[in-house]
């Protein structure tokens, strides 16, 4: 991958009120492609907005570089950075048309009326606005002033853009179109997007990698799928996705397959490839993982949620530990109360290593 951005040894320091030095970003070391879609992710005061706001230039570094194109940005203000940021809040003028948004940076350039008249009428048509010029943000949704934010972000062609969580503030449903629309206006555009959000539906939908990120540090870096399906250490498990985590002692290698057992019983078959009998580990399945059978790992429902195209049960193992989380299937169902067996594929089963 031909890098654009360049991140080194990225280090930010805090002072509490009381004097204890915090650790915003510790030592990161992040590479973007030139047209790749990357999700900074992770829990509030992980680190993921300081990081942005380093790359755009609002956060001043303590240690490391920041190189876009191979040109050290780390010193350089914010308006002599070749990138543009669209915030949470959308910051529109209201007292300005939308046109006049949009155009205000090229406006304050200096650039010529008639080449600004071009490029605003360009940026709207790409966000879908066109014919909208003369409109007041007042006058407009949710969503067409996102798309405003978007196309005032966009006039000057940077060669990065920053998104910091730009679609918090919409309903769930506009969200997850703008997803969509996001990902379609990036691939089109051709330039490469940095994303913030702790929604992993939108991480998941939109990204090209991911960047699950803890305490001022990344704990992995990979494709959506990867990042679902083989997570580093349970952390990443944990956030990323609703998912079962069975710490298990392999009991037996069966050709293939492996047995292994929690400590109250529950057993789980996994690929036999590179265990032991007697070896301890932590293995993943995740609720859509489990289907329901006429044997597996026996169990009770002890409660059924209905989300309209799934049903989500939790259901207390025979055996005993910790609730079992299932995300029933092609017409499935099963009541609260009912007594259930759960069967899994050995293949789908994720090992983290040493418990």
């Amino acid at each position: 991958m031909d890098s654009l951005l360049e991140i080194r040894g990225a280090r930010r320091e805090f002072v509490t009120p009381e004097g204890d030095r915090i650790a915003a970003l510790d030592g990161v070391d992040l590479d973007v492609g030139a047209k790749e879609f990357v999700t900074l992710l992770g829990p509030s005061g992980c680190g993921k907005t300081t990081l942005l706001r380093a790359i755009s230039g609002f956060e001043a570094l303590d240690g490391g570089t920041i190189r876009l194109g191979g040109a050290d940005l780390t010193a350089l203000p914010p308006f002599r950075r070749p990138l543009n940021t669209v915030f949470q809040s959308y910051a529109l003028f209201g007292h300005m048309t939308v046109a006049r948004n949009v155009g205000y940076a090229l406006e304050v350039a200096g650039v010529p009326k008639r080449r600004r008249e071009a490029e605003v009428a360009e940026a709207l048509d790409k966000v879908g606005l066109s014919g909208m010029g003369a409109r007041r943000p007042g006058q407009l949704s949710g969503g067409q002033r996102q798309r405003v934010a978007l196309a005032r972000a966009i006039v000057a062609k940077p060669r990065l853009l920053l998104l910091d969580e730009p679609l918090s503030a919409l309903d769930r449903n506009l969200r997850q179109q703008m997803q969509i629309e996001l990902k379609t206006l990036q691939d089109r555009l051709g330039i490469a997007f940095v994303f913030v959000t702790h929604d992993q539906e939108e991480a998941l939908t939109m990204s090209d990698r991911i960047v699950v990120m803890r305490a001022g540090r990344i704990e992995q870096i990979g494709a959506p799928r990867d990042i679902y399906r083989r997570p580093r250490n349970r952390f990443v498990a944990e956030f990323i996705g609703e998912t079962n985590l069975f710490p298990v002692t392999v009991d037996r290698v069966e050709g293939p397959t492996a047995l292994a057992r929690t400590a109250e019983g529950v057993e789980l078959l996994l690929p036999a490839a590179g265990r032991k009998p007697g070896e301890a580990i932590t293995a993943i399945l995740r609720p859509t993982d489990f289907t329901l059978a006429d044997k597996g790992i026996p169990g009770t429902v002890r409660s059924a949620v209905y989300l309209g195209s799934d049903l989500h049960l939790f259901v207390a193992p025979a055996a005993g530990g910790p609730e079992i989380r299932v995300t029933a299937r092609d017409g499935q169902a099963a009541e609260t109360g009912a007594a259930v067996h759960l069967a899994h594929d050995p293949a789908r089963v994720h090992v983290l290593e040493g418990g």
